[in-house]
């Protein structure tokens, strides 16, 4: 069975741990609509993706 040769301190399982933290989300502004959106995702406010239409308009309210 392997077995460590050393004890990992703290700092050095930190160090390790350092990249798994969640990732932030970013959020764009729409330019037609000044709605926030994910970039690369379907506005679902418009249903437009890329100047197209890919969704029915959402209804108003």
């Amino acid at each position: 069975m392997a077995v460590p040769r050393k004890k990992m301190s703290k700092s050095r399982i930190g160090m390790r741990r350092s990249g798994h933290q969640l990732p932030t989300v970013t959020w764009v502004e729409d330019k037609k609509s000044g709605e926030l959106r994910r970039p690369h995702h379907i506005d679902l406010m418009t249903g437009l993706y890329k100047c197209s239409q890919v969704l029915k308009r959402k209804a108003e309210a």
